[in-house]
């Protein structure tokens, strides 16, 4: 499970706001504004895309980086699909998908790649990280808390079924 919360993170500040048509390799298309942050508390680059008119309640999907699923369409998992169809999901009602630079539920791109040699090996996801010295899930949600904060976010509709994630952004307020 993701870190233990203690108290909000520190202040976060939006650094830069660009418009970017957006194309998915189905056709759907739509624009995003895509936003990057000053001061975010690991010093990672992660981006929220912002989609639609947000109402006063987003739709707020947190997203964490897939090389393998979002960029390649690999067939191991459906982070690619979940990521298509937050965006448009977004879109529709309005709200942020926040890109989260944790790849591998937050073990790393080559330990990822290790952890799915060790699952054709017959592990499943869970037990192949633990092999490799990693908890089950190491993804921390405190940048997310900061750039909600930092885009004057107070309170959002989560779309996610991952109920640490939920846990760790109201503990982050």
């Amino acid at each position: 499970m993701g870190a233990a919360v203690t108290r909000p993170p520190a202040d976060a500040r939006v650094r830069t706001e660009v418009v970017v048509p957006l194309r998915f390799a189905d056709g759907y298309a739509t624009v995003g504004r895509v936003i990057t942050f000053a001061g975010l508390v690991d010093g990672r680059e992660h981006l929220a895309v912002g989609l639609g008119s947000p109402p006063a309640l987003p739709l707020v999907r947190p997203h964490s980086e897939c090389l393998t699923g979002d960029v390649l369409g690999s067939q191991r998992c459906d982070c690619g699909a979940q990521l298509r169809e937050a965006v448009e999901r977004i879109s529709e009602v309005g709200g942020y998908l926040l890109y989260l630079r944790q790849e591998g539920r937050g073990i790393g791109l080559y330990d990822k790649l290790d952890a799915y040699a060790l699952q054709d090996d017959g592990l499943d996801t869970y037990d192949a990280n633990l092999a490799l010295g990693h908890a089950e899930d190491e993804r921390d949600y405190t940048v997310a808390a900061q750039m909600l904060r930092a885009l004057g976010v107070p309170a959002v509709a989560l779309l996610s079924n991952n109920p640490d994630k939920a846990a760790q952004l109201t503990g982050l307020g």
